[in-house]
C-alpha cells in the first residue's frame, strides 16, 4: 500500500463547491480507495456512517468534519486519526445572527409583531449594557467586534483562562453563577460538551435579573427547554432568542413557540450558502496543511470535545 497524499475522498455527499477546493489545494478528488489518506465528511447526522468508513479504511491519516460543533462525533474521536472541524469558520454570520437577536430583544419585537393595539411603549439598549458571552472561540471573537460601538461592558466565559481582546473579564466555568445577577444581555456562543449539556436549568435563570435576555447560538441542549419556557412565562427573565432548540425542530404546537417575549429562528445563523463557501476555505486550508504546506486550522482536542 502506497498512501497518496494528494488524493482526498469527499462523504457522503460533495458538492462542486467542496471538489473545487480539493482541486484548488493540489490534491485530487477520489474515490475511497487504500491510497486515501485524507477525508471531508460532509454529514453531521451519520457520525455512525464516519466510524464505519474509518474502521475499514485504517490508512485513513485526516478527517476533516462539517461543522463547529463536533458534539455527535464526541464518541469516535479518540479513533486514531487527525480530526479537524470548521469551527471559526462561520463566525461572522453566526456572531451578526446574535447581534440581530440580542437588539430585538431589547426593542420586545417579538410583542410588537403579534400586537394588535398601540400597547406599551419599551426598550433596551445595548449602549453601556454588561453582557455576558459563554464561550471563547471565535463566534465570540467576531461578535466581541461588532458589540465594541456599543460600550459594552462584556465578560467571557471559558474554559481557559487566556484574555479575549475587546473583553473586559475572562473568566472560567465555575464563575459562571457569580456573573449571572449583573448581566443585561447572557449570549451563549459555547460547544455542547458534558460541561454545558442542561448548563441553563431553573436554577441558572433564577440567578439571572427579571429585565435581563438570553439569546442561544451555541447548541439548543446548553438549554433546559421546559425551564426556559417557565422562565419567560413567569417573567423570571425578560425574553430569549434563539436559533437552536432542543428538540431541534423544534415541533408544531411546542410550549416554547407561544413563550412570552421569545424569537425563535430555525438554525439560519448560518445557511447553506454560506456554510459551503466556507467550508470550502477550511477545506484548502486544511489539505495545504496535510501535506505539509501550512498550518492546521481547527484541529479537535478529543478530551475537550471540540
Amino acid at each position: 500500500m502506497t498512501l497518496d497524499k494528494s488524493l482526498v475522498t469527499i462523504a457522503p455527499k460533495s458538492f462542486q463547491a467542496y471538489e473545487d477546493a480539493v482541486v484548488s489545494s493540489g490534491c485530487s478528488v477520489s474515490t475511497m480507495n487504500e491510497n486515501v489518506g485524507a477525508l471531508i465528511w460532509t454529514d453531521y447526522s451519520d457520525p455512525q456512517g464516519l466510524a464505519k468508513m474509518i474502521h475499514e479504511n485504517p490508512q485513513l491519516e485526516f478527517v476533516q468534519l462539517p461543522f463547529a460543533g463536533v458534539d455527535a462525533f464526541v464518541d469516535i474521536l479518540n479513533l486514531p486519526v487527525r480530526f479537524a472541524c470548521a469551527k471559526g469558520s462561520y463566525r461572522e454570520p453566526v456572531a451578526e445572527h446574535a447581534l440581530t437577536l440580542a437588539l430585538s430583544l431589547g426593542r420586545v419585537i417579538p410583542e410588537r409583531v403579534r400586537a394588535t393595539s398601540w400597547g406599551r411603549k419599551h426598550a433596551d439598549s445595548l449602549y453601556d449594557a454588561n453582557i455576558l458571552i459563554v464561550g471563547g472561540g471565535g463566534i465570540t471573537e467576531e461578535l466581541i467586534k461588532l458589540l465594541t460601538p456599543f460600550r459594552v461592558n462584556i465578560t467571557v466565559v471559558r474554559n481557559r483562562d487566556l484574555p479575549l481582546e475587546g473583553a473586559s473579564k475572562v473568566v472560567l466555568f465555575d464563575e459562571l453563577d457569580k456573573e449571572l445577577p449583573s448581566a443585561d444581555w447572557v449570549i451563549l456562543a459555547c460547544s455542547l460538551t458534558d460541561k454545558t449539556r442542561g448548563l441553563f436549568n431553573k436554577a441558572r435563570f433564577e440567578l439571572m435579573q427579571p429585565t435581563s435576555y438570553l439569546v442561544n447560538i451555541a447548541r439548543g441542549s446548553v438549554i433546559v427547554t421546559e425551564d426556559l419556557v417557565e422562565a419567560l412565562n413567569s417573567e423570571v427573565i425578560a425574553g430569549a432568542g434563539v436559533d437552536v432548540t432542543d428538540p431541534e425542530p423544534l415541533p408544531e404546537g411546542h410550549p416554547l413557540w407561544s413563550a412570552k417575549n421569545v424569537i425563535i429562528t430555525p438554525h439560519t445563523a448560518d445557511t447553506n450558502v454560506q456554510v459551503i463557501t466556507a467550508f470550502s476555505i477550511r477545506i484548502r486550508e486544511n489539505l495545504a496543511a496535510y501535506r505539509g504546506q501550512g498550518d492546521w486550522v481547527g484541529l479537535v482536542d478529543p478530551e475537550l470535545g471540540y
